[in-house]
């Protein structure tokens, strides 16, 4: 049994701590997919909340026929589109790109001159990224950004790989042309 199936196990039986552990573990992978897919801090850090609320209230009924963390990235998923369902969907430009992965892209990038072009770039993409329709912003956040696998990917968003690829291959599309416009 690994690590995240013995804790969720122990949380459905009531185990606080143990939840408390997958909190600890999977939030900041959580807030990123909301993030991505939100483009707002403030949406992403209440759809995190509802998430692991509807986790909790779930934990009984969940069969362990995926990983943990696949199925808390279809929770997180739902969540930040039934948000987005409930507003018109905006992307602010205030808001600075996720730092997190600015920081990552910036490591291999020599020089300072180097590093401010480079985080400008990353900037934009995941600008262009926040302006896709969400039907092919989710798929490319969780394939790319995240790194889920397509079987991953597939099983978060309830489809078949054939039409996961299909979606990836519009969104890449439609974000070279985004990208083109720029």
């Amino acid at each position: 049994m690994s690590g995240d199936t013995e804790l969720a196990t122990r949380a459905a039986a009531g185990d606080e701590a143990a939840f408390g552990a997958l909190v600890r573990l999977h939030t900041p992978r959580m807030y990123r997919v909301a993030l991505r897919i939100t483009g707002s801090a403030a949406e992403a850090e209440d759809v995190v909340q509802e998430s692991w609320l509807a986790a909790w209230r779930a934990l009984g009924t969940f069969r362990h026929e995926s990983a943990v963390s696949t199925w808390l990235y279809r929770v997180v998923t739902n969540s930040a589109l039934a948000l987005l369902r409930r507003r018109k969907p905006t992307i602010s430009l205030d808001e600075p790109a996720c730092q997190s992965t600015v920081d990552t892209v910036l490591l291999a990038v020599p020089g300072p001159e180097g590093r401010v072009v480079r985080a400008e770039e990353v900037d934009a993409v995941l600008r262009a990224i926040g302006r896709l329709e969400v039907s092919q912003r989710v798929p490319l956040v969780l394939r790319e950004l995240e790194g889920l696998s397509y079987e991953e990917v597939a099983e978060v968003l309830d489809v078949n790989v054939g039409a996961l690829r299909s979606r990836l291959h519009r969104a890449r599309v439609a974000l070279l042309a985004e990208l083109r416009e720029r």
